[in-house]
C-alpha cells in the first residue's frame, strides 16, 4: 500500500488504497461518504481518508457483514464521538448485538426445521419411487 505520511504523522489514505485493502469498490466508498458514515478531507477534488477514517470503514464493513444496519452503524459511530468513557456506545452495543444474536438464533431454529422437514419429504419421495418400480 502507499500510504504517505502527513505534517501530524497520520497516515493518508487515496480512496483507490481503502478500496483495495477492503475489496470493495470506490463507489461503495462514496455511498458510505454521501450518508455521512465517512468524513474524508479534501484536497481539491480528491478525497483524502485518515486513520480515523480507515477505522469507521473497518466498523462499518463488520456491522454490514453481521447484519447490523447502516442506521445501526450510523448510531454506534456517532456515540463514539460524542461518548468519552465509551459507557453509551458499549451498551448500545450490547443491545444490538444482543438483538441481532436473537434473530440468527431464531432463524437458525426455522431452518433447522424447515432441512429436517425436506428430509422427510426427500426419503417419503425416495420410498416411493423404491415402491414403484
Amino acid at each position: 500500500m502507499n500510504r504517505r505520511e502527513s505534517s501530524a504523522g497520520q497516515d493518508l489514505y487515496s480512496i483507490a488504497e481503502l478500496a483495495d485493502e477492503f475489496g470493495i469498490s470506490t463507489r461503495a466508498i462514496r455511498f458510505y461518504e454521501s450518508k455521512g458514515l465517512l468524513r474524508p478531507e479534501r484536497v481539491g477534488n480528491t478525497r483524502v481518508f485518515r486513520r480515523r477514517d480507515r477505522a469507521r470503514l473497518n466498523l462499518i464493513l463488520r456491522g454490514k457483514r453481521l447484519g447490523f444496519s447502516l442506521k445501526d452503524v450510523a448510531e454506534y459511530l456517532s456515540l463514539y464521538e460524542a461518548d468519552t468513557d465509551m459507557t453509551a456506545q458499549n451498551s448500545l452495543l450490547l443491545e444490538r448485538v444482543n438483538g441481532r444474536l436473537g434473530e440468527l438464533e431464531r432463524q437458525m431454529g426455522d431452518l433447522t426445521a424447515t432441512i429436517s422437514e425436506l428430509r422427510e419429504i426427500r426419503q417419503l419421495a425416495m420410498e416411493r419411487l423404491t415402491e414403484g418400480r
